[in-house]
C-alpha cells in the first residue's frame, strides 16, 4: 500500500527552513551521477568557487559537509579540538550552549563566558576569559537563532588572536542575510546551514578552515575522535586526489550548486539590503501592534525577529491560527523563552515585503 503526501504550500517564517527557489527544487530533481563522476567533480569545483565568494574568504578548505547545521558545528569543533584543550565559548543563547557541550564532549577544558539571553557578549569578558590560561580556541554564535541577537565580531576577533587563540564562529543564521566576512574579520573555522538565508533545503553545512586552523587540524597529536567529519580525510576528497570518503549526497549538491548561484546574481549587497529592508518593514508593523523585539536595536538580527509575547496571549492558539488559517509558520520560544517570544523568520526567499505584511495582517486579526 503506498502513501502518497498532498502537501501544503507553506509560507515559512520560523527560524528554518526557509522557502526554497523552485530553480533550486528542479536542480535536485536532475538525475543522479555518480559521485566520482567526471561532471560532478567539476561541479564541486564550482561549488569551492561560489561557496568562497559567498563566505567573502580565500580559504581553500571551504567546502560543504554532508550533514545539517549541526553536523558543521560539529565538523569544525571535533577537528579542532585535542583533549586537554582550554576552549573559551561564548552562550548567550541555546547554540552557545549547544557549542559548549560539543566542546566538552571532546575532552576541553571549557571555559563559559555568558550573556542574559537577548543580549550580545561583552568584549571585556572575554578578555578576562583569554586572561586565565593558555586558550586554544574562541567559540562564539554570530547570529543566535533563539534570541535574535546579532553578536559583533571583529573586536572579540582581535583579543582571540593577540592570545594565540583560534576564533570559531556559528554563522548558520547569518550566511547569506547579513555580512560575514570570513577573512576580513580573522575568523579561522565557520560553519552555517543550508535551509536559513541561502534558501536551499536542509542537509549541507558549509564550513570554512583559515590556514591557521587547517595547520592546528593536520598537525593533531591525537586522530579526530568523528571518522565521518575527519577534514584530514575528507579535504582529500574535495581536494585534488578526489580520495574517496564517503558518498556525497548529489542531488543535494545540484541543489546548493544553484542555490549559490542565485546568491551571487542577486548579489551579495544587495541580498543584505533585502533582508535589513523587510526586517525594519517588520519591526515597523509591529510597534503599530504594541509588539516589540527582544533585542536592543543595534544588536537585532535582520534574518530572525525574536517578538516578545503579549501578556496574556497564548503562545500556541497564536501559532496554530497562524498555521491552519493563515497557511504561515512562525516559530515558538526555545529554553528560557518558551512562551515568551515568537521567533520569525526572514531568511533567503522568505524575506519579502509581502510575506511580512500577510503576517502583520494575520497577527492583527488574531490579536
Amino acid at each position: 500500500m503506498s502513501l502518497v503526501f498532498d502537501l501544503p504550500s507553506r509560507i515559512l517564517m520560523g527560524p528554518g527552513p526557509s522557502n526554497v527557489a523552485p530553480s533550486v527544487l528542479q536542480a535536485m530533481a536532475l538525475p543522479a551521477i555518480g559521485h566520482l563522476d567526471p561532471e560532478f567533480i567539476t561541479l564541486m569545483e564550482h561549488i569551492k568557487t561560489q561557496l568562497r565568494q559567498v563566505m567573502l574568504t580565500e580559504n581553500e578548505l571551504t567546502i560543504p559537509v554532508s550533514g545539517t547545521g549541526s553536523a558543521g558545528m560539529e565538523a569544525v569543533l571535533c577537528n579542532l579540538i585535542e583533549p586537554g584543550d582550554r576552549c573559551v565559548v561564548c552562550v548567550h543563547g541555546v547554540f552557545g550552549g549547544r557549542m559548549a557541550d560539543v566542546c566538552g564532549r571532546y575532552g576541553a577544558e571549557v571555559v563559559k563566558v555568558e550573556a542574559p539571553w537577548g543580549q550580545a557578549i561583552d568584549p571585556a569578558d572575554v578578555r578576562a576569559a583569554l586572561a586565565g590560561g593558555k586558550t586554544k580556541l574562541v567559540a562564539i554564535v554570530h547570529a543566535e537563532t533563539s534570541t535574535g541577537v546579532l553578536q559583533p565580531l571583529e573586536e572579540i576577533s582581535t583579543m582571540t588572536h593577540e592570545a594565540g587563540a583560534l576564533l570559531v564562529v556559528d554563522c548558520v543564521t547569518s550566511l547569506g542575510g547579513h555580512p560575514v566576512r570570513v577573512d576580513d574579520w580573522g575568523i579561522d573555522a565557520c560553519y552555517s546551514g543550508t535551509q536559513k538565508c541561502l534558501s536551499i533545503p536542509p542537509g549541507l553545512a558549509p564550513v570554512s578552515f583559515s590556514p591557521a586552523a587547517l595547520n592546528a587540524i593536520n598537525t593533531r597529536k591525537t586522530r579526530v575522535a568523528n571518522w565521518y567529519l575527519d577534514m584530514t580525510m575528507v579535504q582529500n576528497y574535495w581536494g585534488q586526489d578526489r580520495v574517496y570518503h564517503h558518498t556525497a549526497p548529489v542531488n543535494a549538491l545540484f541543489g546548493f550548486h544553484e542555490g549559490l548561484r542565485l546568491v551571487l546574481e542577486e548579489g551579495l549587497e544587495a541580498r543584505w539590503a533585502r533582508h535589513r529592508a523587510n526586517h525594519e518593514l517588520l519591526v515597523a508593523g509591529l510597534a503599530e501592534l504594541g509588539l516589540e523585539l527582544l533585542p536592543a536595536p543595534e544588536h537585532r538580527l535582520w534574518s530572525l525577529n525574536a517578538v516578545k509575547i503579549p501578556d496574556g496571549v497564548d503562545d500556541l492558539a497564536v501559532r496554530k491560527a497562524l498555521l491552519t488559517d493563515y497557511n504561515i509558520e512562525i516559530g515558538g520560544g526555545l529554553g528560557g523563552l518558551r512562551g515568551k517570544v515568537w521567533r520569525v523568520g526572514l531568511m533567503g526567499c522568505s524575506s519579502t515585503p509581502n510575506n511580512v505584511n500577510a503576517l502583520l495582517s494575520a497577527l492583527r486579526a488574531l490579536l
